[in-house]
């Protein structure tokens, strides 16, 4: 049982309007599912049972993650991609025994898929390399890593993909790194791909033809946030996650007043000040200063003071209506979260995922009903 009524709502319409949508926009290529971080900080379980339906397949980013996935989601046996791959003979069998798809990124990494001794072959993604830096193998390197996988026993199926460092903008990279991608589909024609992520189906600079062989890894599309900065789609897409917190004192202070700890801010005038129970131990970033949008009956309250470890204050001197238990909207489908991640210098993945455990996940059903 829960007493504190803080809670971030997951609305099930809406993840499954934003799958629906982002399906409409791939055409006949395939959709991975991205559910990494606890489905991007909305509890995967509940996600996975909602994607179902719209996705060919889901990723995560470790194997960890892959089994906690198949413990809290049993519905389908949809497949599950780890996208850091394995890093041991071991963890390569409870791939195997799962079920699991793994992406290859290193000679070390294949290496061990060549010695393990497995129950079943395995779906391999290999990742190459084409400007990002992070992970993945050379462009020299990719015919003979083919050739080996195709003598390997272990392997039962090969995909092709890249990861793109700018989707999400206009760089000149993004045109490197498409020229090479394209380059290795027409060496390797009879293999199914992977270059598009959220950001490149957006970007018209990246997004190019997608066909049947095209796999089309979306993760914060399906959570009703917008990752590019080259195209405008907020309006076809819903947000899912409303992070939600209780009014728990008011004060009325006078001119000279400060707020919070540092008294950063002072009230220029007579002032109403609500406390909202929700702080950066939830999640909530502590650089969220002055002027933070919040909603509050509807209408927009700032934040005023320092972020504290559970709590936060805002100005509701223009919300005469507002009292203690009103609930306020710290993003959602009033507060847009990339406004708020711009407030705190950083993104929306960061704020979604970092939500943090001691903040219930509640599903909305259709009927606005509580799960």
């Amino acid at each position: 049982m829960n007493f504190r009524t803080t809670r971030a709502e997951i609305d099930v319409d809406a993840l499954s309007a934003n799958a629906n949508w982002v399906r409409q926009q791939i055409g006949t290529g395939k959709l991975l599912g991205i559910v990494k971080a606890d489905g991007y900080g909305h509890g995967v379980g509940a996600v996975c049972d909602v994607l179902a339906p719209c996705v060919d397949a889901f990723g995560v980013g470790f194997t960890d993650e892959a089994l906690a996935l198949r413990d809290a989601h049993t519905s389908s046996d949809k497949p599950v991609l780890i996208l850091e791959g394995c890093q041991s003979i071991a963890e390569l069998g409870v791939a195997a025994e799962n079920n699991f798809w793994v992406v290859i990124h290193s000679l070390y990494q294949l290496e061990l898929l060549e010695q393990a001794k497995l129950a079943r072959p395995l779906c391999v993604w290999l990742k190459i390399d084409t400007g990002m830096h992070r992970l993945g193998l050379e462009l020299a390197a990719v015919e003979s890593f083919l050739v080996r996988l195709q003598k390997c026993n272990n392997v039962a199926d090969t995909v092709l993909m890249s990861h793109l460092a700018n989707a999400d903008s206009g760089m000149p990279l993004n045109h490197y790194q498409r020229q090479q991608f394209e380059q290795i589909k027409r060496q390797h024609s009879g293999f199914q791909f992977s270059l598009h992520n959220s950001a490149a189906l957006l970007n018209p600079q990246l997004r190019g033809e997608i066909g049947e062989n095209d796999w089309v890894r979306a993760g914060l599309l399906l959570y009703g946030v917008n990752p590019s900065a080259v195209t405008e789609v907020q309006s076809e897409l819903k947000p899912v996650m409303s992070l939600k917190a209780p009014i728990i004192a008011i004060h009325e202070l006078k001119k000279g007043d400060s707020v919070g700890y540092g008294s950063s801010w002072i009230a220029e005038k007579p002032s109403r000040i609500a406390t909202v129970a929700i702080g950066y131990a939830d999640g909530y970033p502590r650089q969220c200063g002055n002027g933070t949008p919040t909603a509050v009956c509807n209408k927009i309250a700032p934040v005023v003071g320092r972020v504290s470890m559970d709590m936060i204050t805002i100005d509701i001197t223009d919300i005469p209506e507002a009292c203690v238990g009103d609930d306020v909207e710290l993003w959602g489908a009033r507060i847009d979260v990339r406004e708020v991640a711009n407030y705190a210098d950083t993104i929306s993945w960061h704020l979604l995922t970092g939500t943090s455990v001691r903040v219930p996940r509640v599903m909305i059903d259709q009927s606005n009903d509580l799960k």
